[in-house]
C-alpha cells in the first residue's frame, strides 16, 4: 500500500508499510503445561526413588485437612509402610533459646558429610490468634539446607499436642521409605505434653543452656524422666565453667529418679554448636543407647508400644473431628454456648446434652 505522505514533496516524512497478517496470539507467549495429577502409585514410586520434590508433595498431602487429600495420603502411607522403620529417630527438645536449630545444623551437617541421609522435621509454633507460622528453620539452617543428604521440612504446630505437628509420625514413615536413615524431630519447647514427641522417637534428647541466671529452672521432673540424655549447649567462652557446674547439677538430679524401663542410665554432656565441640560425643551417646536397647530388646518393644499409642491417638482425633463436623452439633453448639455464658446452663450439662444428641444422631 502506497501512502501519499511518502511523495517527494513531503521530504522528511515517511510512513512505514506496516505489518500484514498480524497474528491474533502473541508468538512470544508460552503456555504452561497443566500439572499432572499424581496417583498414589506415582507418589510411592517417587518416594522410593528418593525424589525430594515428590516426597515434599506427599508430606503436604499428609498435612492437609481436606478429606480427598487424606484418602490419597493414607494409601501412600500404607504402601510405604513396608519400606519404613530402618532409621534412628531422634527427638530434640529444650527451652526456647537453648539453640536447638543451631545444634541440629551442627550435628546434621556432620552426619550428612559422613554419608548419612538426614530428614529434619522441624515444628514451628503456630500463632494462637492467626494460626500462622513463620516456618523459618530453613533460613536458620542455611548450611544444612544446602547439603545434598539433608531434607528439612518445617511444619506448623497448629495447636497440636506438645507442639508436635499432627502428622509428624506419618511423615517419618514417608522419609524412611525415601531412604533417610536418620530422622530428627525438633519440638517447640519444653512442656508437659512433650509426651507426643517422646512417643514417636527412639532417643529423646533434652537440650539445656547455662548462664541464664537459674540453672535449676530447667530441672522439671516430667521432662527429665522422659530424657534419654541431656546436652548442655553453648559451652563456650565465659560459659564453660558454668556449663560444668550445670552438668554436675543435672547429673545429681538424674540420680533422684527411679531407673528407666529401658535399663539405660541417662548421661549429661556439654557441647557448643557454634564452636562445634562435643557434638560427636552427643551422637555417640545416641548410638550407644541404640546398641544397648537393641541388645536387651527394649528398642523393638518401644516401637511396638508407639505404634499402639498412635493408633489410639488417631481414633481420638478422628472422633473429635467427626463430632465438630456433625451438622446437627454445629447448629446446636452456638446455642449451648450462649446458654452457658448467660448462666442458664452448666458447662457439664451442656456438654452431656450435646454428646447425647451426637450419639443419638449416629444411630
Amino acid at each position: 500500500m502506497q501512502h501519499p505522505e511518502n511523495d517527494a514533496q513531503y521530504k522528511g516524512l515517511t510512513v512505514n508499510e506496516g505489518v500484514s497478517n498480524v497474528p491474533t496470539v502473541n508468538p512470544y507467549l508460552t503456555f504452561r503445561r497443566k500439572k499432572r495429577v499424581l496417583q498414589p502409585d506415582d507418589y510411592v514410586k517417587g518416594i522410593l526413588e528418593g525424589d525430594v520434590s515428590i516426597l515434599g508433595q506427599a508430606v503436604t498431602l499428609v498435612e492437609s485437612n481436606l478429606p480427598q487429600d487424606q484418602v490419597i495420603a493414607q494409601q501412600v502411607i500404607t504402601k510405604c509402610l513396608p519400606y519404613s522403620g530402618n532409621s534412628i529417630r531422634l527427638g530434640i527438645t529444650g527451652v526456647p533459646g537453648a539453640g536447638k536449630s543451631t545444634f541440629i545444623e551442627a550435628l546434621g551437617t556432620e552426619l550428612a558429610h559422613n554419608d548419612r541421609k538426614l530428614a529434619v522435621l522441624a515444628i514451628d509454633p503456630s500463632s494462637e490468634k492467626t494460626k500462622g507460622s513463620i516456618l523459618g528453620d530453613k533460613t536458620r539452617m542455611q548450611e544444612l539446607s544446602a547439603t545434598k543428604n539433608a531434607f528439612i521440612r518445617p511444619s506448623p504446630s497448629a495447636g497440636s499436642l506438645g507442639g508436635v505437628a499432627r502428622k509428624t509420625r506419618e511423615t517419618i514413615v514417608l522419609c524412611e521409605a525415601a531412604g533417610y536413615d536418620t530422622i530428627f524431630v525438633e519440638t517447640v519447647g519444653v512442656g508437659q505434653s512433650e509426651t507426643a514427641a517422646h512417643s514417636m522417637v527412639d532417643f529423646f534428647l533434652l537440650l539445656q543452656v547455662t548462664g541464664t541466671g537459674d540453672e535449676l529452672q530447667g530441672i522439671k521432673r516430667g521432662i527429665m524422666e522422659m530424657a534419654d540424655g541431656i546436652a548442655i549447649n553453648k559451652c563456650d567462652g565465659t560459659n564453660k565453667d558454668k556449663a560444668r557446674v550445670a552438668k554436675t547439677s543435672f547429673k545429681n538430679a538424674l540420680m533422684l529418679f527411679p531407673p528407666s524401663e529401658s535399663g539405660w542410665v541417662p548421661d549429661v554432656l556439654t557441647c557448643s554448636s557454634i564452636e562445634k565441640t562435643g557434638i560427636s560425643d552427643v551422637w555417640n551417646m545416641v548410638l550407644d543407647y541404640i546398641e544397648f536397647t537393641k541388645g536387651n530388646g527394649y528398642f523393638y518393644r518401644k516401637r511396638t508400644q508407639q505404634a499402639k499409642y498412635w493408633m489410639y491417638e488417631t481414633i481420638n482425633a478422628r472422633l473429635l473431628g467427626n463430632f465438630y463436623q456433625n451438622e446437627q452439633i454445629a447448629q446446636a453448639l452456638k446455642e449451648a454456648e450462649d446458654k452457658v455464658l448467660r448462666n442458664e446452663n452448666s458447662s457439664f450439662t451442656a456438654a452431656n446434652t450435646l454428646l447425647d444428641n451426637y450419639f443419638n444422631s449416629m444411630k
